[in-house]
C-alpha cells in the first residue's frame, strides 16, 4: 500500500467539502489503483486527508489525469495559504486498516526514532490493544522522510474512544507513546469524517 497524505489550513469550508463530494462523484470511478480516501477538518480549521492507493505508481497515475489536475487547480482556491502533500511509501495496517463504517478518526503526526521498533510494537500488542479499546477499528501508520509517521486510528464512535483513552496501554508501549521511540506528535480530531472507498462509493461516506 502507497499512502498520499495532504494537509493544509481551510479558507472555504464549504467549498472543500463540495470538492470532496465532486471528487468522489466524478473522479473516483477512473482512479485506477485507489483503495479509499479518509479526510475531514479539525476544529480549528485544518484539512487533513489521507489517500490510500496499491501502489505508488497507481498514485502518479491519478496525479497525472488531467480532470485530476483540473479539480485540484479549482479546490486548492478553498485553502488560505500552501498545501502541503507527503508521499509514504512505507504503510503498515493495524487491525482492520481503515473502514468507511468509523464514527470518529484521529490522525496522529510525528517522528520516531525507531520506525521498524514502533511496527513490531504494534503488532505484538495487537491482540491486547484489541482487547482493552474494543472500540479502535483499526489504523493505518504512513511513513515519510526521515522517521516521520502519520497513523490514522478509525474507531467506532468518539464517545467511545474518549471513554476507552481511560485505558492504560501495555506498559511498552506506554514508553514508546511517551516519548521513548515517538516525539513531537500532534493530534487533529475529525469529529465528521469524509470516509469513501471504492466498496462503498456508491453509498458515500461521511462528511468534513
Amino acid at each position: 500500500m502507497f499512502i498520499q497524505v495532504i494537509q493544509g489550513k481551510v479558507a472555504d469550508a464549504e467549498g472543500v467539502r463540495a470538492a470532496m463530494d465532486r471528487w468522489g462523484r466524478d473522479l473516483q470511478p477512473g482512479a485506477t489503483g485507489w483503495l479509499g480516501t479518509t479526510g475531514g477538518i479539525t476544529d480549528d480549521g485544518m484539512f487533513v486527508a489521507t489517500v490510500r492507493f496499491d501502489s505508488a505508481e497507481a498514485a502518479r497515475r491519478n496525479s497525472a489525469r488531467p480532470e485530476q489536475a483540473a479539480w485540484w487547480s479549482q479546490t486548492e482556491t478553498c485553502f488560505d495559504g500552501p498545501v502541503t502533500f507527503f508521499d509514504c511509501p512505507q504503510v503498515d495496517v493495524w487491525m482492520q486498516g481503515g473502514s468507511d463504517d468509523a464514527g470518529f478518526v484521529q490522525v496522529m503526526e510525528g517522528h520516531t526514532s525507531d520506525a521498524d521498533r514502533m511496527r513490531e510494537l504494534m503488532q505484538r500488542y495487537t491482540d491486547e490493544m484489541h482487547r482493552l479499546r474494543p472500540e479502535i477499528i483499526g489504523a493505518t501508520v504512513a511513513l515519510h522522510g526521515d522517521g516521520a509517521f502519520v497513523e490514522t486510528v478509525y474507531f467506532t464512535s468518539e464517545a467511545e474512544a474518549r471513554k476507552g483513552e481511560s485505558a492504560p496501554p501495555p506498559e511498552e508501549m506506554a514508553r514508546a507513546l511517551n516519548g521513548e521511540l515517538m516525539d513531537n506528535v500532534s493530534f487533529l480530531d475529525l469529529h465528521q469524517p469524509w470516509l469513501v472507498s471504492p466498496a462503498g462509493a456508491g453509498r458515500g461516506g461521511s462528511r468534513p
